[in-house]
C-alpha cells in the first residue's frame, strides 16, 4: 500500500469526524446548535449525568429483594470489544443494582432541586465495587459525551496576529484588503498571536448577560416536570479570569459585546478519565485539590494585547477544577486527615471553593468511598454532626448472589491465568466467598412456623435460598411455600443493622488472589475446583492475616474451614451427576416418562375420577402403589401425602394460568423433586458407575489397550458428552473422576 496516500485517507476521515462533531464553532455558529437542540446544552452536571444512565437504558430483574431496575451502563456495553484492562475500563459491575438506583434517586433529587447540594459517599467493604460502580459511570460520560445527544462544549479566547488584524489598540475589525472578520474561531495556528484556554469549561452560555440568558433559556428549553433548568445555568457567572479578559475587551470596544465575542471560540471537549477532563479521580493524598498560578508570569502570554498584559490573571488547576462539569471521585475519602477535606463543607452546599484570589465556582458531581471502619471512626468524631446533612450514604455491601459473584471472577479468567480452566473452578470458590459472607437469621423477627424454620436455615441453604428460591429438600411442600413467601423479609433482614449481611466475609480481590494461585499450581494441568479448595485451605489457615477468620462460630455460621469442605460437596454433587448424565446409564426421558405418569394419576385421584389403561382398555382407579413409590422418592419424610399430592397440582395448575400455550415442563415446576428423583435412579447404580470410572482412568492412562474396542468406544463417547455439555478437556475430566472415585465411590 502507498504510505501517501493511507495518510491522506486517514486525514480524510478524521477531518470528515472533525467538521460532523462540530469540534469548533464560533460563538454564532454555537448559537444556532444551541437553538436547535436548547435541551442539549441547558444541562448541569447533575442533569446531564443522570441523562447519561437514561441514555443506555435499565431492565427489570427478579432478586430475592423483589424486582429491580439495572442500570445498563453498568454492564459497560462500550466496553464490550476493548481490551483496557480492569480498573481502568473492562469489567462490567455485577449485582449492586440497589446501589446504581440510590445514585439515580440522588441524581434526580439535584435535578429537582436544581443543583448539587450533596456529597455521595459510598460506603462498604473492601473490594465490594465502589471504585468499579464510579469507574463504569465515568467511562460511560467518555462514551455518551461522544453522542450527538452528549455534546458538551466549552470556549477559549483567541486573539489574532498584528499581521492580520490592524487597529490602534491591537483588537481592530480590518484586515489587509480592507475586508471585515466576523470572528476569529477558525483561525489557523500562525494566524493567532495567543489562545488562552478556560481551565474551568465555563459553559458558553455565561457569556450572554445573565437576564438575558435566563430569558432565552427559559423560552426556548420550556421547562416542565421532564426538564428543570439548573440554577447553575440560569444564574452562572464567567470565572475569575475569564470575567477579566470579558470585561477588558468590552472596555476596548467601547461597549460592542458582538465584537468581544468574535475572540470566542467555543470547543466541543469529551470527557476523559485518563487525561482528568470532566472524570477525575482524588486519591487519598495529603495535598490540597486546587491550586492557581500568574497566567501573565508566563512568557508564553507576552504575546497577548497590552490591555491584557496590564491584568493580573490566574489560572486555577488541580483535581477540582480539572473536574468540573463532570464527576469528582475522592476514593478512600476519610483515610485523609480531617483538615484535608474540610474545605468540603462550604463546597457541598454552596459549589464554592474558596481560594486565596478568587472563587471557583464549580459544577460538578462529588461522589466519595469509604470503607466501614474509617466510616465507623468518623462518625465518632465531633466535626460528623456538620457533614451529616451534607452527605447522601449509599451503603455497597459484598455480593450474596453465587451466580453473581461467578461472574465477577470469570471476567477475562482465560487471558489471565493463560490455560484451560476447568467446569466449576470459579464457581467453587464463588460459593465460599458468599458463604462467608452470610449471617445466621434472627427468628426472633419471625412468626409462627417460620420462626422455626429459619433457625434451622444453614449458610448452605441460605446461600441456594439467594441464588435460585430453592428451598431445603428436607422441607415439606407447604414449609418451603411459606420460605419462599418471606425471602424479601430475609434477604431484608439486617438492612438496619450496622453489622448488616455482606459488611464481613472474603472479598472477591482476595477470591482473585486464590484463583490466580490455584492456576499456578503444578499438580494440575487445568485451573481446576481442587487447586481453588487446597488454596482455599490454605486461607483458611492464615488467621493474622483476614481478620474475617477470626469471627465467632455461630450455629454454622463463620465456619469458613467447614465453609471450604461444603463447597467441596457440593462441587461432588455436580460432579457426579454430570459424569453420570455423560456416561448415559439412564436417559432423563425415562424419569421424565415417570413423573408425568405419576402426575396424570394424581389428577385423576384428585378429581376422583378413573383412568384408561392403555393395556387393557379398562377404566381404572389411580394406581395407588405407583404414586406411594414414587412419592417414596421424591417426597420429604415428614410430608403428609394428601397435602403433598394436592399442593403439587395447585402448582401445576399455577404454572398453567402463566403459561397458557406449549407443553408443561415438570422439571421447571419442581425441579427440587427432580433433582431426587434423578438421585434416586443414579444410586441405585453406583457399582456399575464406580466400574466405568476406573475404565475411563485406565482409557486416559497407560492401560488403554488392556480396554475392549466396545469399551474403549463408550469411553471416547463419555469424553466427548462431558466435553461437548460442560467444557471438559481431557486432563481436567481425569481428575474430576479421580476425585470423584476417592471421595463418592469407595465401598
Amino acid at each position: 500500500m502507498d504510505s501517501l496516500r493511507y495518510l491522506k485517507s486517514v486525514g480524510d476521515q478524521v477531518r470528515r469526524a472533525f467538521l460532523e462533531n462540530k469540534t469548533i464553532l464560533a460563538f454564532q455558529e454555537y448559537m444556532e446548535a444551541f437553538f436547535e437542540a436548547p435541551r442539549v446544552h441547558a444541562r448541569d452536571a447533575a442533569h446531564y449525568i443522570r441523562d447519561c444512565f437514561d441514555f443506555y437504558g435499565t431492565e427489570t430483574l427478579q432478586k430475592p429483594s423483589g424486582p429491580v431496575r439495572r442500570f445498563k451502563l453498568f454492564d459497560r456495553p462500550f466496553d464490550q470489544t476493548a481490551t483496557a484492562q480492569e480498573g481502568e475500563g473492562g469489567a462490567p459491575v455485577v449485582g449492586q443494582e440497589e446501589v446504581h438506583n440510590a445514585i439515580y434517586r440522588i441524581l434526580n433529587s439535584y435535578v429537582r432541586t436544581g443543583r448539587v447540594h450533596k456529597l455521595i459517599l459510598l460506603h462498604g467493604p473492601n473490594g465490594s465495587a465502589k471504585s468499579s460502580l464510579v469507574a463504569a459511570m465515568q467511562r460511560a460520560l467518555e462514551d455518551y459525551s461522544r453522542k450527538p445527544e452528549g455534546a458538551l462544549y466549552r470556549f477559549n479566547w483567541i486573539f489574532p496576529s498584528e499581521k492580520l488584524v490592524k487597529g490602534s489598540i491591537g483588537f481592530g475589525d480590518k484586515v489587509a484588503g480592507g475586508q471585515r472578520v466576523e470572528t476569529y474561531a477558525h483561525l489557523e495556528g500562525e494566524q493567532m498571536d495567543a489562545r488562552i484556554v478556560c481551565e474551568l469549561k465555563d459553559h458558553p452560555l455565561f457569556l450572554i448577560p445573565r437576564g438575558e440568558r435566563q430569558r432565552i433559556l427559559v423560552d426556548q428549553c420550556k421547562p416542565d416536570s421532564a426538564f428543570q433548568l439548573a440554577a447553575g445555568v440560569l444564574e452562572g457567572e464567567l470565572c475569575h479570569k475569564c470575567r477579566q479578559i470579558y470585561a477588558a475587551l468590552l472596555q476596548s470596544y467601547n461597549g460592542e459585546v458582538l465584537k468581544v465575542l468574535r475572540h470566542v471560540q467555543v470547543e466541543r471537549f469529551y470527557q476523559s478519565r485518563r487525561y482528568m477532563i470532566g472524570a477525575v479521580t482524588v486519591e487519598p493524598q495529603m495535598s490540597v485539590d486546587a491550586d492557581y498560578r500568574q497566567v501573565t508570569a508566563d512568557k508564553s502570554h507576552a504575546a497577548l494585547p497590552g490591555p491584557l498584559q496590564n491584568l493580573s490573571l490566574y489560572e486555577p488547576y488541580g483535581p477540582l477544577v480539572s473536574g468540573n462539569r463532570g464527576v469528582i471521585e475522592f476514593s478512600d475519602l476519610l483515610k485523609r486527615p480531617l483538615d484535608h477535606y474540610k474545605y468540603l463543607l462550604g463546597t457541598i452546599e454552596t459549589g464554592v471553593a474558596r481560594m486565596n484570589h478568587f472563587l471557583l465556582h464549580l459544577d460538578s458531581v462529588l461522589i466519595s468511598s469509604s470503607n466501614e471502619k474509617h466510616l465507623s471512626a468518623f462518625k465518632e468524631m465531633g466535626d460528623f454532626a456538620s457533614f451529616k446533612g451534607r452527605i447522601e450514604l449509599v451503603r455497597v455491601p459484598y455480593l450474596r448472589r453465587l451466580s453473581e459473584e461467578q461472574r465477577v471472577y470469570e471476567f477475562r479468567l482465560k487471558e489471565t491465568v493463560g490455560k484451560h480452566v476447568a467446569p466449576h473452578a470459579t464457581w467453587v470458590a464463588a460459593l465460599w466467598a458468599v458463604l462467608t459472607r452470610l449471617k445466621k437469621p434472627v427468628a426472633d423477627r419471625y412468626k409462627g412456623e417460620l420462626r422455626k424454620l429459619v433457625d434451622h436455615l444453614t449458610p448452605l441453604e441460605k446461600a441456594l435460598l439467594y441464588e435460585s428460591e430453592r428451598a431445603p429438600a428436607r422441607l415439606s411442600s407447604a414449609q418451603a411455600r411459606e420460605l419462599k413467601k418471606h425471602l424479601q423479609d430475609l434477604w431484608r433482614e439486617s438492612d438496619a443493622y450496622p453489622n448488616y449481611e455482606g459488611r464481613t466475609g472474603a472479598s472477591a480481590r482476595e477470591l482473585k488472589t486464590v484463583i490466580g494461585n490455584a492456576a499456578q499450581n503444578s499438580t494440575y494441568r487445568c485451573l481446576t475446583p481442587q487447586a481453588v479448595i487446597e488454596e482455599l485451605e490454605a486461607l483458611c489457615r492464615d488467621k493474622s492475616v483476614y481478620e474475617f477468620l477470626q469471627q465467632e462460630v455461630v450455629d454454622g455460621y463463620h465456619d469458613h474451614e467447614e465453609f471450604v469442605r461444603v463447597a467441596e460437596g457440593e462441587y461432588l454433587d455436580v460432579l457426579d451427576e454430570e459424569v453420570r448424565e455423560a456416561m448415559g446409564l439412564i436417559s432423563e426421558k425415562q424419569y421424565r416418562t415417570m413423573f408425568e405418569r405419576y402426575v396424570l394419576h394424581v389428577l385423576a385421584w384428585t378429581r376422583g375420577e378413573r383412568l384408561r389403561n392403555l393395556h387393557t382398555s379398562e377404566m381404572e382407579r389411580p394406581d395407588e402403589e405407583m404414586m406411594a413409590q414414587t412419592e417414596a422418592i421424591v417426597m420429604a419424610g415428614s410430608e403428609d401425602r394428601r397435602e403433598f399430592r394436592r399442593g403439587l397440582i395447585s402448582a401445576v395448575g399455577a404454572f398453567r394460568l402463566e403459561h397458557t400455550e406449549g407443553e408443561i415442563d415438570y422439571s421447571q415446576i419442581f425441579p427440587d423433586l427432580f433433582r431426587r428423583l434423578r438421585d434416586h435412579f443414579f444410586d441405585e447404580r453406583r457399582r456399575t458407575l464406580r466400574k466405568n470410572a476406573e475404565k475411563v482412568l485406565r482409557y486416559l492412562g497407560d492401560e488403554r489397550g488392556q480396554l475392549s474396542s466396545k469399551e474403549q468406544q463408550q469411553i471416547q463417547e463419555t469424553l466427548q458428552a462431558m466435553k461437548d455439555r460442560y467444557g471438559y478437556c481431557e486432563h481436567c475430566a481425569k481428575d474430576g473422576i479421580v476425585l470423584l472415585l476417592a471421595k463418592r465411590y469407595t465401598d
